[in-house]
């Protein structure tokens, strides 16, 4: 089996681009069962210790008597379609061009500001 049918078969749709403050309240309607799968992916994959602890914390919190709550939807709201983790950048949305200092010194008089209306001298 390789990685991307493995990921196809996690109980979350998107896994890997649920921003971390998301993922507590998405793992709720989860089971046991889940959550290891979940883990275990985790483990294999990126690793990444503040996901493992929310997932491990919900573990110990179902085999403590917790119920799973609610339901995993199908989409996450937060992951839009082709851009996971945020929107297109156009001309119309980038800021301004930057030109930085040279050597760091943001007073440095070999720099033209724009703006001041002062001559450069």
């Amino acid at each position: 089996m390789n990685d991307s049918q493995k990921h196809d078969e996690l109980p979350l749709p998107d896994y890997d681009h649920i921003p971390l403050g998301n993922l507590a309240s998405h793992i709720e309607a989860l089971d046991e069962r889940s959550l290891i799968q979940l883990l275990s992916y985790e483990h294999e994959h990126g690793n990444r210790l503040p996901v493992t602890q929310i997932l491990e914390n919900r573990l110990e919190a179902l085999r403590n008597g917790a119920e799973p709550t609610g339901s995993v939807p199908e989409r996450m709201p937060e992951v839009s379609e082709g851009q996971p983790g945020g929107s297109p950048v156009s001309p119309a949305t980038s800021g301004p061009p930057i030109n930085p200092p040279s050597q760091g010194v943001p007073t440095n008089p070999a720099q033209p500001r724009s703006g001041s209306g002062a001559p450069l001298t």
